[in-house]
């Protein structure tokens, strides 16, 4: 089980649904619609091994699991700058395209909410954190709300 712990990583503390606590391995990391974090993990669980002349041995076979952010704690030491990251777009939820007018009509900013239909035709586009999105409504001159979306009503808290 030793050579798992050089190979792998980063090593986290995954807390279970019964309280038990078992070391994985982080292999990536996905924000939910709902705005929840999982994390994908490995355990190292107990497996067996039957060799062809009959012998059984014991090993560590990684079996994945998924945790909810909340029972995640990380090892000191550990980097997890390299852990893959997906879903709603790792928190920046808001998408703001570049939209061209007719003619003389200069382009500006459309933002929308990111399952927005009306959000897929357009090549220049930017993912905006809840804050740079509401920021970019509030003071940009030449940004709008999308009509179809909505992302305004969803922003006017913040």
């Amino acid at each position: 089980m030793n050579g798992w712990r050089e190979l792998a990583g980063p090593w986290a503390r995954a807390t279970l649904p019964d309280g038990q606590e078992l070391d994985v391995i982080v292999t990536s990391r996905t924000r939910t619609r709902d705005g929840r974090w999982w994390y994908d993990c490995e355990a190292i669980l107990p497996s067996r091994t039957e060799h062809a002349d009959g012998r059984t041995e014991a090993k560590g076979a990684p079996t994945p699991i998924c945790v909810a952010a909340d029972h995640i704690t990380p090892v000191p030491g550990e980097d997890y700058s390299a852990v893959p990251t997906d879903g709603i777009t790792a928190g920046r939820p808001w998408l703001a395209v570049r939209v061209h007018g007719p003619r003389d009509e200069h382009p500006w900013w459309c933002l929308h909410r990111p399952d927005c239909g009306q959000a897929t035709e357009y090549r220049q586009h930017r993912r905006l954190t809840t804050q740079e999105a509401a920021t970019l409504l509030a003071t940009a001159e030449e940004a709008h709300a999308c009509t179809v979306c909505r992302p305004d009503r969803a922003l006017r808290a913040h």
